[in-house]
């Protein structure tokens, strides 16, 4: 797809121009003001941030408050400001934990019912991750069907959550040297459920009030997430509906169809949306859409979903978090369906302007003025073509539809064990040639580039500068939730795009066939990307537990706490983090001095705080320069480059 320049842009779109890198998001932006429809774009420019409480200082924990606290001034019962951010960090993390941890709840409450044979429409796909999974959680096998197999590894997942003693069963995933540093620390994760609760306590009032002892349970909480809940709701969610494997698709508001029902699935948990796609292909429903004057049934998805379906069934994607109010803005969806996390209340509001009908589907995310049609797993098939239903008969409902023409391919689904695939094959399938091509310098690192849009910075600007910034200095990157969609509308998700790396990582993408770039799914499946990093220290040669490896991790336009509670697993695993936009200590020195330095003694990683997508990367691209000189790798580079580059200039002559 040709891309309109940035003068071009500014020309055709002068009023969105800023807002958003996105043309597609640009033209909807000035299409939703002419149509007196307000977003996120519009509303984020009148409200200013709190300064107290952008920085993390402000308390309002108890009734005597709330107090705006800072270094020389204490809230109204003693607390500094140190603990009054580390009590607000520590909320934002149990908050996204939880987030996360309840998403594997409703994945195993499904996992059960489908092995017990009570959920119609779900069955056991992956036979081989289910038999994997079974040995970790030490379940003997022999004898045993797949259904029977699965309850039991259901049943034990569950009591994950409740666990109130030892450890978390999936932390065995983690190289042994970085486990027995969680235990020396006190740091290793006992049950998700206990370590979300205990920091609730920790954080009440007149409960802990050393800043670094609330951290420290923040790092198990985090630990909690990554290595339990977030872990836990990505395999079983492979067993149920299939490890991801390479797929093509495309991406933005151009995937809307003109012709055709258009129903966008919404949100972050795949139970429905995955009976809904079903449903559509289903020849009755396609018969009543054709009478209703449709030439079919058009699927696509925004946020997290969106990546899950794209993952395993190839359905497009609308956009990310700040296209879900654009996308009804075309005036083409029939239907938005949401579940939970990430969805605007100010969706039903937008809708009322045109004929889209908003469909909630969770017990827990109702919104007023929208229709309620609650998922129940037993009986998914008959609800999701209800839906689909709804969605048809509002088809000749339509106004005028407006849908931008841009849309671009993408090639998704790269979990972990894709990588491992493609780089050795059936049956040498290992990370060895990623770990040689890092030692011998081809490649310099990996990053894992994830998080959500901020509508307070350029809508995809943030995301795709870090990203091209890192390929460029070989860096191979590796993307979830909505900053992989910001990187598929750039066009970096597809095999071509080695050409805007540098030399070595380019030879590396050509020779096995993949994007500099890689998706490996929704948010929660940031899980996949801890693998990836400790099958690379299983591998050998890169050192012995994850801090010693040439990666890092940013979540450069960062919105939610669930980006707050992924940030700090991959710091209490042993990875540097960065964040753009804010950060949410800046108040306190003492903290944020903490978590910037002193929390690598403890953990290994470490944060650190830079808006500006150039210097992120510096950052990034230094830390990972860092370990390389530890390694004793860093000299190889310039040796390799070197040849490389000769042989390519012989090529040309």
């Amino acid at each position: 797809m040709k891309k309109q320049s940035k003068n071009e842009e500014s020309k055709f779109y002068p009023a969105a121009s800023t807002q958003t890198s996105c043309t597609a998001s640009a033209k909807m932006i000035d299409k939703a003001k002419k149509d007196g429809v307000e977003t996120a774009f519009e509303r984020v420019a009148s409200l200013k941030s709190c300064s107290f409480g952008a920085g993390g200082t402000c308390c309002r924990i108890c009734s005597m408050g709330p107090c705006r606290v800072t270094e020389t001034r204490t809230g109204v019962c003693g607390a500094t400001a140190s603990t009054v951010a580390a009590r607000n960090f520590a909320r934002m993390i149990a908050a996204g934990a939880a987030a996360h941890s309840d998403h594997a709840r409703e994945v195993i409450f499904t996992f059960i019912a489908a092995a017990k044979g009570e959920a119609p429409g779900y069955e056991i796909k992956n036979e081989t991750k289910l038999h994997a999974l079974a040995k970790i959680f030490d379940i003997n096998i022999e004898g045993k069907d797949k259904n029977r197999i699965a309850l039991e590894l259901g049943e034990k997942a569950l009591a994950e959550m409740g666990k109130q003693q030892g450890e978390i069963t999936l932390v065995k995933q983690a190289p042994k040297k970085r486990q027995e540093r969680w235990r020396k620390e006190g740091i290793s994760p006992r049950g998700v459920d206990r370590e979300i609760v205990e920091t609730m306590h920790r954080t009440h009032m007149g409960v802990d009030q050393d800043y670094k002892n609330i951290l420290l349970h923040g790092c198990r909480t985090s630990l909690a997430d990554g290595w339990g809940g977030s872990m836990i709701a990505t395999e079983l969610q492979d067993v149920l509906f299939g490890t991801p494997v390479p797929v093509r698709s495309k991406v933005n508001l151009g995937v809307l169809k003109e012709n055709q029902v258009n129903v966008i699935i919404h949100g972050h948990e795949p139970l429905l949306s995955e009976m809904i796609v079903t449903a559509a292909r289903d020849p009755e429903l396609i018969e009543e859409a054709k009478k209703a004057g449709a030439k079919g049934i058009n699927i696509a998805g925004i946020c997290c979903t969106a990546n899950e379906l794209l993952m395993r069934k190839g359905v497009p994607v609308a956009g990310n978090f700040l296209q879900q109010e654009l996308a009804i803005c075309t005036g083409a969806v029939d239907a938005m369906v949401v579940d939970v996390q990430c969805i605007m209340q100010s969706l039903p509001t937008v809708a009322k302007c045109y004929h889209t009908e908003v469909i909630t589907t969770s017990a827990k995310g109702k919104i007023l003025g929208a229709t309620h049609m609650e998922f129940d797993h037993h009986k998914a098939p008959e609800v999701a073509k209800d839906i689909v239903r709804r969605a048809i008969k509002n088809y000749p409902k339509r106004g005028k539809v407006d849908i931008p023409k841009e849309e671009i391919e993408l090639i998704a689904g790269f979990s972990h064990e894709t990588i491992k695939y493609l780089l050795g094959g059936r049956f040498r399938a290992s990370y060895g040639p990623l770990n040689d091509n890092i030692i011998n310098g081809r490649i310099k690192g990996v990053v894992g580039v994830v998080g959500c849009n901020n509508p307070r910075v350029k809508h995809d600007y943030v995301h795709t500068t870090v990203v091209k910034e890192l390929i460029a200095n070989n860096v191979l990157v590796l993307v979830t939730g909505c900053a992989a969609i910001s990187c598929a509308k750039e066009g970096l998700l597809i095999p071509e795009a080695a050409e805007l790396a540098g030399a070595g990582l380019r030879e590396v993408c050509e020779a096995v066939g993949i994007p500099p770039v890689l998706h490996c799914g929704s948010c929660v499946d940031n899980s996949r990307i801890l693998m990836a990093a400790s099958e690379i220290v299983k591998e050998g040669g890169l050192g012995e537990d994850l801090d010693e490896i040439p990666a890092a991790g940013c979540a450069p336009e960062w919105m939610s706490e669930k980006a707050v509670a992924i940030g700090q697993y991959f710091v209490s695993s042993g990875v540097p983090v960065g964040f753009g936009v804010s950060f949410p200590t800046t108040n306190s020195e003492v903290l944020s001095n903490y978590l910037f330095k002193e929390i690598e003694e403890t953990t290994g990683g470490k944060w650190f705080y830079e808006p500006d997508p150039v210097e992120m990367a510096k950052i990034l691209i230094k830390n990972i320069d860092k370990k390389r000189k530890a390694l004793g790798i860093d000299r190889e580079k310039e040796r390799v480059l070197y040849d490389m580059e000769m042989r390519r200039d012989l090529e040309i002559v």
